[in-house]
C-alpha cells in the first residue's frame, strides 16, 4: 500500500520520536521528533557518506541477517542483526528506522516507506545539514567506493561521479574500488574533483620510482601518490583530516591495473602522522576518513593513539552509534554509515582548548519519499543517465521473490547470477565474488539491466569456464573464509563468503583456516572429491584477464530466457557453532 507525503510525513515525526536517539558526549537536551532535524551542537560538523557505489538514483536496500563477528568481535558492534542489533542500539521495533537499519520485515516495510539515496535527496539533506549549521563550520567527507557500482560510471569510468560529488560539494575524500580504473584514468578523475583526494598509505614501488614515477606522485620525498593528509581551520578549530585508503586493494582487485603503486595498513605510519601534525601542525583534533573496514577500523584505534574520530567504511555497517575504542591518548570514536546513499552520518563535535569536549552524533537515513530532490543534481543525473537509458532500461525478468545481497553467504541475486553461470555457460559449479555492493529488487517487480549492472558492473567482468579439481574449490572456499572470520583484523579483507552455484557444503567459522570447509556435496547428493575434475563457471578475476563473455550479458540472457526469477534452492551452507551468535538471524542451516 502506498502513502501519501502527508502521511509519511506523519509516520517521520513517530518514528523520530520512538527511534534511536542521537549519540552524544554533551549534556543532554530535548531530542528532535523529526528524523531529519538535528539540533546544533560545537563547533564543527562533520557530515560523513561512504560506499554509495555509483547509486545517483533511489534504490531499496536490504541489509544483512547474517554478520557473524567471531573472537573479540561477537557480540560486538557492527556484529548485530535484526532484533539483537535494536535491542543494542534502542531502536523501537516496527519503527521507520527499524526498517531502515535492519532486514526485518523488508518486503512489507520496502513496500511501505519506498526507496532510500538517490543523489538528489542527498543534496537536499545535505545542503539543509549545511545552512543549518553554517556551510563554513561544516565539512563533507566521503569514504570512498564511489567511482565504480554502476551502468554509467562503468562507461564513463566514473566521471560520472566526479561530476555528482562535485556538485555534491564533498570536501574530502578517500577510496578502494576507484583503483579498480587504470592509473591514468585515476589521475584524471582525482584532478577533476573539486576536493581532496587522501591517502596516507599509498606509496610508489621502488621499481616505478627508478623509472620516473615522479610525474605523477604528490611527494618523492615520502613516496606518497596522494597528498596523505589536509589541515583546515573550521569553527575557530585546527583540525587535521588523514585518508585511509583501502590496504589490501592489490590483493582483493586487479594489481594490474595500478602497477606502480603499493597499499597496506602501515598503522606505524599512521601514528608517525597523528603525532607529526599533532606536535608540528598544533592541531587540536585527528579525523581520519577510512576506507579500512569497520572490524579493522576498531582495530587501529586501539593500536593508534591520538585520532578523535575515525569516519570509516568499506563494510557497509549502518551503525546509529559510534563505537568509543580506549587506547594510550584517552579514546577514538569510530563511525560507519551503510552504502548505496542510503545514510548520512552527522558528527557535531566541541572542540575547544585544544582538543575535542564533546560530540553528538546521528546517524540520518535519506528516504527519497520525504526529502524532495534538489533540481541541479536532478536535472545534472538526467543529462548523465540520458544517453544509456535504452540499456539501463531493458525490462529481463519478473522477481518471484525480493532479490538481495548483503549476508556473510549467498543471497537471492547471488544465487541468481551462479544459476546464469551454470545455464548459460554449461558449468557443474559456478562462483561468484562476495561483493557486498549491490542492490535489492522487490517481489514482483520487474528486473532490469540497470538492476542486474548494480550486482556486476565492474571493469573486470568477463567470465570463465574452466576444470577445476574438489581440492582446488576446497582451497578457494578455505581462503576466502580465513579474510572473513580470522579473529585477527588486520588479516581480514572485508566482503562476504564466495557464493557458490551446484553444491553445498558445512561451515564452521570457529575452526582455523584449512579446517573450516567439509562436506562439499553436489546439488545430486554426490559428495564432491578432492582428486576429481569438475566443469567451474566464474567470473571477475584479479590475476589475468578471462576470456568469456561478460557477466552482465550472461545473466541477462538467463533471465530472459527464464522470464521469471525464481529460486528453487539457495546454495548456502550448514553453519557449525554459531546458533547462538547475534550475529545471525533467520537462518535455517544450523548444525
Amino acid at each position: 500500500m502506498s502513502m501519501t507525503r502527508r502521511e509519511f510525513a506523519r509516520l517521520l515525526g513517530m518514528a523520530g520520536a520512538a527511534g534511536v536517539l542521537p549519540a552524544t558526549g554533551f549534556a543532554a537536551k530535548k531530542q528532535p521528533t523529526d528524523l531529519y532535524e538535528v539540533p546544533n551542537s560545537g563547533n564543527v560538523r562533520l557530515l560523513h557518506m561512504t560506499d554509495c557505489h555509483a547509486q545517483l538514483m533511489p534504490v531499496y536496500f536490504r541489509e544483512p541477517n547474517v554478520n557473524l563477528g567471531i573472537g573479540q568481535a561477537y557480540g560486538q558492534a557492527p556484529h548485530l542483526v535484526g532484533d539483537k542489533l535494536l535491542n543494542h542500539f534502542g531502536i523501537a521495533s516496527g519503527t521507520l528506522e527499524a526498517h531502515a537499519f535492519s532486514y526485518l520485515n523488508f518486503g512489507e516495510a520496502a513496500g511501505r516507506y519506498g526507496k532510500v539515496g538517490g543523489f538528489a535527496h542527498l543534496k537536499t539533506l545535505v545542503k539543509r545539514l549545511r545552512q543549518s549549521y553554517g556551510s563554513e563550520n561544516t565539512l563533507l567527507l566521503d569514504g570512498g567506493d564511489t567511482w565504480q557500482g554502476s551502468g554509467t560510471s562503468f562507461k564513463t569510468r566514473g566521471m560520472d561521479m566526479v561530476k555528482a560529488t562535485n556538485e555534491l560539494g564533498v570536501d574530502y575524500m578517500t577510496g578502494h574500488w576507484e583503483f579498480t580504473y587504470h592509473q591514468e584514468e585515476i589521475l584524471n578523475n582525482v584532478k577533476a574533483f573539486n576536493g581532496e583526494f587522501l591517502a596516507n598509505n599509498i606509496f610508489v614501488t621502488e621499481d616505478a620510482l627508478f623509472d620516473g614515477a615522479d610525474e605523477y606522485i604528490y611527494d618523492e620525498d615520502s613516496g606518497h601518490v596522494f597528498k596523505p593528509y589536509s589541515i583546515r581551520e573550521i569553527g575557530g578549530a585546527r583540525i587535521a583530516v588523514i585518508g585511509q585508503a583501502f590496504p589490501r586493494t592489490k590483493i582483493a582487485n586487479p594489481a594490474r591495473f595500478i602497477p606502480d603503486w603499493t597499499f597496506d595498513i602501515y598503522d606505524s605510519e599512521m601514528q608517525e602522522l597523528v603525532d607529526k601534525v599533532r606536535a608540528e601542525e598544533k592541531v587540536d583534533a585527528v579525523i581520519v576518513i577510512s576506507h579500512n573496514g569497520m572490524d579493522v577500523d576498531l582495530a587501529m584505534a586501539s593500536r593508534v593513539s591520538g585520532i578523535d574520530v575515525i569516519l570509516g567504511g568499506h563494510t557497509h555497517d549502518g551503525m546509529p552509534q559510534p563505537t568509543t575504542v580506549k587506547n594510550k591518548a584517552g579514546q577514538t570514536l569510530v563511525c560507519n554509515v551503510g552504502s548505496n546513499g542510503k545514510f548520512l552520518g552527522v558528527m557535531d563535535l566541541d572542540i575547544r582548548n585544544g582538543k575535542v569536549q564533546g560530540y553528538n552524533y546521528r546517524l540520518m537515513p535519506v528516504f527519497s519519499e520525504i526529502l524532495p530532490a534538489d533540481a541541479g543534481m536532478a536535472k545534472l543525473i538526467e543529462d548523465i543517465r540520458a544517453p544509456h537509458m535504452d540499456w539501463l532500461s531493458e525490462e529481463l525478468a519478473l522477481a518471484d521473490e525480493v532479490m538481495f545481497r548483503r549476508g556473510n553467504f549467498n543471497g537471492t541475486f547471488d544465487q541468481l547470477i551462479c544459476n546464469a553461470l551454470m545455464d548459460v555457460n554449461n558449468a557443474q559449479i559456478s562462483l561468484s565474488p562476495g561483493f557486498r555492493w549491490g542492490t535489492t529488487v522487490l517481489e514482483g517487480q520487474k528486473i532490469t539491466m540497470e538492476h542486474v549492472l548494480d550486482q556486476t558492473c565492474l571493469t573486470y567482468p568477463e567470465t570463465y569456464v574452466r576444470p577445476m579439481k574438489g581440492s582446488e574449490l576446497k582451497l578457494i572456499l578455505e581462503d576466502v573464509a580465513d579474510n572473513i572470520f580470522n579473529p585477527e583484523p588486520y588479516l581480514q579483507s572485508g566482503g562476504d563468503m564466495v557464493r557458490v552455484g551446484g553444491f553445498d557444503y558445512i561451515c564452521d567459522p570457529l575452526q582455523p583456516i584449512g579446517k573450516r570447509i567439509t562436506e562439499m556435496t553436489l546439488d545430486n547428493g554426490e559428495r564432491i572429491d578432492a582428486n576429481k575434475t569438475y566443469t567451474v563457471s566464474g567470473w571477475a578475476t584479479v590475476g589475468a584477464k578471462s576470456d568469456g563473455p561478460i557477466i552482465w550479458d550472461v545473466v541477462a540472457e538467463h533471465l530472459r530466457d527464464k522470464q521469471v526469477a525464481r529460486i528453487e534452492k539457495l546454495n548456502t551452507p550448514i553453519l557449525k557453532n554459531v546458533a547462538d551468535n547475534p550475529g545471525i538471524a533467520g537462518y535455517d542451516k544450523l548444525s
